[in-house]
This record gives C-alpha cells, sequence and structure tokens, in this order.
C-alpha cells in the first residue's frame, strides 16, 4: 500500500469491458447479501467483474477457498496476472492501491513472505496482544462516560463515535502513529478503499499516503520509541535487511488493516444484535458468552467482502472448473461464510448458539497476524457498550443503513443509534 508501483508500459487508459457471462459486482454495493447469494450460486469458481471494467475469478465456497489459500500455484506476484502484463490495469484504476501496493508481506510467498511477516506476528501473538487489555479497557470506558454524558435519547452515529477512534487509537498507538496524524488517515483511507474515488485522485492520494507514511518511519528513525515501527527499524538495523520501503509499506498494511477491520466487525456486531432481538437477549442474559457473537458476526456478516488477490502460476482445477495460469483469484468471504456445504442449511441464519469454522481472517500461512487484536478490541468494546447501554436502540430501520461504496469491506456510513 504505496506510492511504490511499478507497470508495463504503452498502459492504456480504458480496461477491456468484454467479460460475458461473469457476475458484476455492484461498486456502491447496495445489496451485498444478494451479490453474495449469486457468487454462491455460480458454484465455488465464480468470473466477476470488478469496478472500473476489471474480470477476474472468485472462490466462493469453504473448502475450495481453504484449498486455495494454501496452494502454491497461486501466488501474490503481480506480474504473474496476464492482464497486468498485457497493459490493460490502467493505474488510475480506483483498486489499484488494493492490486498493487508496493513491497510488504501482503505481496510476497515463502521465505521472503516469512521474512516480513515474523516480526509482526512475534509482536502481535495472544500472549502479547492480551498484556494490551487493560489499555484498551481504560481507552473503552473513556469513550463510553463521553457518550453517556450525551442528552438521554440523542442520536448518536456509534461508528464515528466509538466503533472507529477506539481501533485507530489502539493500532496508532501499537505502530506509533501520533493522534494528530488521524484526520488525514482517515481521509486518505476513505478514498483509497472507495470504488467512487475518481480516477484522477488515485495517483495523488496514493503517493500522498506514501509521503504521510514515509514521514512517519523517518520520525522513528530519529526518535525510536515503544512502538511496532520502531521494532523494525531497529530489526533492520540488527541484520534482517527491512528495507525502508518494506517497513513503511509494513506500517501502512498495519493501520489499514488494524483499524478497518475491527470498525466493521463492532459495527456489524451491533446491527446484527439489534435486528435479532431473541439473538441479543441471550447474549444480555448470560445464556451465551460475547466471544460467540464475535465469531458468529465474523462468519454471517463477515467484516471482509472480498480479499484481492492471488495469481495462478499454471492451471488449477477448482471442483469441476480450472482457474487459468495468469488469472486474477479474489477471495469472496461474504459469500464463504453462508456456504451451505460448511455451516449447513442454516448458514445464512444469525444465531450466536452456533460455533462456527470460518475463516474469515484468512487460513494457512497467510492468515491475518492482526486477528488476536481485532477479537480482544471487540471482546472489550461489545459487553462494555451493552453494560452501559443495554437499552441501546438502531435510530433507522435496518434496511435505511447505507453500505459504503467498498468492494473490500463490508462497511457501513453511519451506524445512527440510540442510547438509553
Amino acid at each position: 500500500m504505496s506510492s511504490q508501483t511499478s507497470s508495463p508500459a504503452g498502459r492504456p487508459a480504458q480496461c477491456p469491458v468484454d467479460h460475458g457471462g461473469a457476475i458484476t459486482l455492484d461498486p456502491f454495493v447496495a445489496d451485498l447479501d444478494a451479490e453474495s447469494a449469486a457468487l454462491r450460486a455460480a458454484g465455488p469458481l465464480a468470473r466477476v467483474v470488478l469496478p472500473g471494467g476489471v474480470a477476474c475469478y472468485s472462490v466462493t465456497h469453504h473448502a475450495e477457498a481453504r484449498q486455495l489459500l494454501t496452494d502454491p500455484r497461486l501466488v501474490k506476484d503481480i506480474d504473474v496476472w496476464g492482464a497486468w502484463r498485457r497493459g490493460e490495469i490502467p493505474l488510475d484504476w480506483p483498486l489499484i492501491g488494493l492490486a498493487n501496493p508496493g513491497r510488504s508481506m501482503l505481496t510476497v510467498d515463502g521465505e521472503e513472505h516469512r521474512r516480513l511477516r515474523t516480526l509482526v506476528a512475534q509482536a502481535l501473538t495472544v500472549r502479547r496482544v492480551e498484556r494490551l487489555r487493560a489499555g484498551i479497557e481504560a481507552l473503552t470506558e473513556s469513550m463510553l462516560d463521553r457518550l453517556a454524558a450525551l442528552p438521554a435519547g440523542e442520536v448518536v452515529d456509534l461508528k464515528a463515535e466509538f466503533a472507529y477512534p477506539l481501533p485507530m487509537s489502539v493500532v496508532s498507538e501499537l505502530m506509533g502513529v501520533d493522534a494528530a496524524d488521524h484526520p488525514r488517515l482517515k481521509a486518505l483511507f476513505e478514498k483509497f478503499f472507495s470504488t467512487q474515488t475518481p480516477p484522477e485522485e488515485v495517483p495523488r492520494m496514493m503517493a500522498d499516503l506514501g509521503e504521510l507514511f514515509g514521514r512517519i518511519v523517518e520520525s522513528k528513525r530519529r526518535e525510536p520509541g515503544d512502538d511496532l515501527t520502531s521494532a523494525l527499524l531497529a530489526a533492520s538495523e540488527d541484520g534482517d535487511h527491512l528495507t525502508t520501503e518494506e517497513i513503511t509499506n509494513t506500517l501502512q498494511l498495519m493501520i489499514a488493516a488494524g483499524h478497518e477491520t475491527t470498525i466493521s466487525l463492532i459495527v456489524n456486531a451491533v446491527v446484527a444484535l439489534e435486528t435479532h432481538p431473541e439473538q441479543r437477549k441471550l447474549v444480555l442474559d448470560g445464556a451465551v458468552p460475547w466471544e460467540n457473537v464475535i465469531e458468529e458476526t465474523l462468519r454471517w456478516s463477515t467484516p471482509t467482502s472480498h480479499v484481492l488477490f492471488r495469481f495462478a502460476t499454471e492451471d488449477v482445477p477448482v471442483g469441476d472448473r480450472v482457474l487459468p495460469a495468469g488469472e486474477a483469484l479474489i477471495v469472496s468471504f461474504g459469500a464463504i461464510g453462508r456456504d451451505e456445504a460448511q455451516h449447513g442449511p442454516s448458514a445464512g441464519e444469525f444465531d450466536v448458539t452456533r460455533t462456527p469454522r470460518h475463516i474469515s481472517f484468512g487460513h494457512g500461512p497467510h492468515v491475518c497476524p492482526g486477528a488476536a487484536l481485532s477479537r480482544l478490541e471487540a471482546g472489550v468494546a461489545l459487553p462494555a457498550l451493552y453494560a452501559r447501554f443495554p437499552s441501546l436502540s438502531l435510530a433507522v430501520p435496518a434496511d435505511a443503513l447505507r453500505n459504503k461504496p467498498i468492494v473490500t469491506q463490508n462497511d457501513l456510513f453511519d451506524l445512527p443509534v440510540r442510547l438509553t
């Protein structure tokens, strides 16, 4: 995720649009559930068209996704993608920052992936993350105190006032990012993830992100602190040979993934509970632990709709179909989470009494290293929120909630609630 991109010469301004028979993903994400159902119905391997007219394949069933996420014939090297090599992907494509985010553990495989991932994984083990609990609890209570001071019955955007600042504050402290940079980060990430960012703004946005995170890295080089960015810089000097680009891209990756996923997890859990009062009662009565709410939300309303990309180095059979060599694959977690072959005939229902075996944080060597932190934050935030406001309610009908135009994230513009 940086302004560091490589591209073939002579790239045309537009993408080809003749993708006969493929499912076109809605850039406005008007009905994610219906889109996910259509993807599942198309079979475990579906041909799709991303916003901007870029065609690729999608894996939509649980078993096949587990298989492909550990298949060595699928790699992260964008130069394997035939459409990229042929110059069919414009540099002002709104999703270019996700397809070609620069060198980090997100874009390499094998030994290089292990080298770049090791330091981050060591900092985010379950045991080390648990040490952050007291600080997260204190921050949560402080935010809830502020909400409790508002006039009774006032409509509050729970996303803006709670679900966003909590994980952004936690991951920023972990990575050593100053709170003064939060407004700029929010504005840039809004453009980074949105499919509606005007093409002419994409190069500038990517350059601005690269400049901002480069500045943070250089400030930590001058004045190291007790944070992961400083640790990455120190490890590089001690012989781990991380380049400045790798450290900068890792910082950007961790900030982006470290707050977006948790925001969606908290927001989606609240929406699920408020639209399923019988499930909410089970939790608030203590019949079901909050851990079940978190895992069922991750399955039923997964924070990540689609992950971009993997590229096939050779033909790869998927069920009765074939992912051709040189093609790109996305992992459609929104569809996978409700796969009846994995979760039974009630897969489409939100049920906190089940113990789902989902893959919403990925699978295999590339599973999200921040999964434990996201679970901890949600595990602190949700019970504290409902302990303080047990009669919390949506301030608008559920069907009036609006999805943000983000193909990769299951995210809302806002979450208006009444805190009582």
